[in-house]
C-alpha cells in the first residue's frame, strides 16, 4: 500500500509517517508543497492514496484538490486540514475526494482513515460532517455524551453495531459499552426501544 503525505508542517508529517510506518504494510512518500506532490505524482509509482493538506504551500484550495484527483488518468485524493470548515469539507468528497482527515483525529483513527481511504472508500467522520450543534439543548441530549449522542443517531438510522464502529472509528465492544449506558441513561431495554424514544423526542 503506497501513501503520499504532503504537509507543509515538518512535525505532523513525520508524525504522521511514523505512525503510519509502523503498520508494516504502507510505503511512504512525503512533500512539503502542492508542487512537491504532483512532482512526486508525476514520476513515482502510482499511490492508493494521497493526503493533501489544505493549507500548505501552492495549495489553491478545492482548485488544487481537483488537479490532483485528476492527474496521471485519476488519483485518490484526501485532504487533511485542521482548518476547514464541514462546508469545504463536503465539497471535497463532491468533487470526488477519497475523504477528509480532521487533523484532531485520534491516531489510531487516522491510521484506520488511511487504511480505508487506500481500500477504495471513502472517508469522513460522521462527528465533524454531522455535528450536534442541533441537539445540544435539547433535555435528552443533556444527559448524554456527545459519543452516546453519535451511538444514539446510528440507531435510529437503523445502523448496525458493526456499521456505527465503522462510522465512529471504534470498536464492536465499544460500541456495546456505549449501548449499556446508553439504555441506562433512557431507561429502555433494547435498541428498538432507545430509537423509539429519540425519535418520539424529536432529537434528530
Amino acid at each position: 500500500m503506497r501513501v503520499l503525505i504532503a504537509d507543509d508542517h515538518d512535525l505532523l508529517r513525520d508524525t504522521l509517517i511514523a505512525y503510519l510506518g509502523a503498520e508494516g504494510d504502507m510505503e511512504l512518500d512525503s512533500a512539503s508543497s502542492f508542487d512537491e506532490a504532483c512532482e512526486r505524482i508525476r514520476r513515482n509509482e502510482a499511490y492508493n492514496l494521497v493526503l493533501l493538506d489544505y493549507k500548505m504551500p501552492g495549495m489553491d484550495g478545492l482548485t488544487s484538490l481537483s488537479e490532483a484527483i485528476s492527474m496521471n488518468g485519476g488519483q485518490r485524493v484526501a485532504l487533511i486540514s485542521g482548518q476547514a470548515t464541514r462546508e469545504i469539507a463536503q465539497q471535497a468528497l463532491n468533487l470526488g475526494a477519497a475523504g477528509f482527515v480532521p487533523k484532531t483525529l485520534p491516531a489510531k483513527s487516522l491510521v484506520n482513515a488511511v487504511r480505508f481511504m487506500a481500500m477504495g472508500e471513502q472517508y469522513a467522520p460522521i462527528d465533524f460532517m454531522q455535528g450536534q450543534d442541533d441537539t445540544t439543548d435539547h433535555p435528552i441530549a443533556s444527559r448524554l455524551t456527545k459519543r452516546e449522542l453519535e451511538v444514539l443517531r446510528g440507531l435510529t438510522e437503523g445502523k448496525s453495531n458493526k456499521e456505527i464502529a465503522r462510522d465512529l472509528d471504534l470498536t464492536e465492544p465499544t460500541i456495546k459499552l456505549h449501548m449499556k449506558t446508553l439504555y441506562r441513561k433512557l431507561d429502555v431495554n433494547n435498541r428498538t426501544q432507545a430509537a423509539i424514544v429519540a425519535r418520539d423526542a424529536e432529537l434528530f
